[in-house]
């Protein structure tokens, strides 16, 4: 079970998540987006976060279009595929999310409306959904996740795609305060204005997610704010990468 990291010039985060996927029991390479077979030869493909190709135009746009053959190629093969912050915006720019025509987008991930780039932990809470990804957090589960992006607002053209979204079981996380309440809108719970609170979403098949939160920034217990007093082993970023290993372990 291998599963490829992309790289591309401006990634950050490529090495924590890496480790992130080891620790779950996976083998995890680092590929240059140049040097990453068009063929889908890995069994899944993680874009992690950063500012690939310096956020030129807007986030992800560039990567897009470097990468849509081969995340494209992935898609139809049925792999797994993550996309974490910056690998969300990449997913949105080149359709695969929320997928309902694939190669074409019909949602965005637009500049904060803070107009500023907010990092900072949050909570979010796990809707009811068939993703791969999930099946080991559980329905209405919050987690403690942070964020650090400056264009991480969720757009839909209006409320009968989010109801599609729901109705597909594609809506997987929502912002919301500590207790599991919607955000309403409402900053810092909702840090950059998403539509509808939402924080990730996966495409129908439940194969393909993207989210703005880093799950790999809190996998191990010491990576959280309130470590010193908790003292807990493990963080709710864990769940995320334990639920591929055991998606892609079944599949042996």
């Amino acid at each position: 079970m291998k599963v490829a990291v992309l790289r591309a010039p401006g990634t950050n985060c490529d090495a924590e998540t890496k480790l992130a996927l080891e620790a779950s029991g996976l083998r995890a390479e680092v590929r240059h987006v140049s040097l990453l077979d068009s063929r889908p030869t890995f069994d899944a493909l993680v874009i992690p976060g950063g500012f690939s190709y310096g956020d030129h135009i807007r986030a992800g746009s560039v990567l897009a279009r470097k990468a849509e053959k081969t995340l494209l190629a992935y898609a139809e093969a049925g792999k797994p595929i993550l996309g974490i912050c910056n690998g969300f915006q990449v997913l949105v720019e080149v359709g695969l999310l929320p997928g309902w025509k694939r190669g074409v987008p019909q949602a965005a991930l637009g500049t904060n409306d803070s107009a500023r780039y907010e990092c900072r932990w949050i909570y979010l809470r796990h809707e009811k959904n068939k993703c791969i990804f999930t099946t080991g957090v559980g329905e209405g589960r919050i987690l403690h996740l942070p964020v650090a992006h400056s264009e991480g607002k969720f757009i839909l053209r209006g409320r009968d795609d989010f109801e599609r979204l729901v109705r597909g079981g594609q809506l997987v996380f929502r912002y919301c305060d500590e207790k599991g309440r919607p955000a309403g809108g409402k900053y810092p719970l909702n840090p950059n204005g998403s539509q509808f609170d939402v924080a990730g979403i996966s495409d129908s098949t439940g194969t393909i997610l993207g989210l703005m939160p880093h799950p790999e920034r809190a996998y191990w217990g010491w990576q959280l704010p309130e470590w010193t007093k908790e003292r807990k082993e493990w963080g709710d970023g864990k769940l995320i990468f334990d639920s591929l290993a055991n998606f892609l372990k079944g599949r042996v």
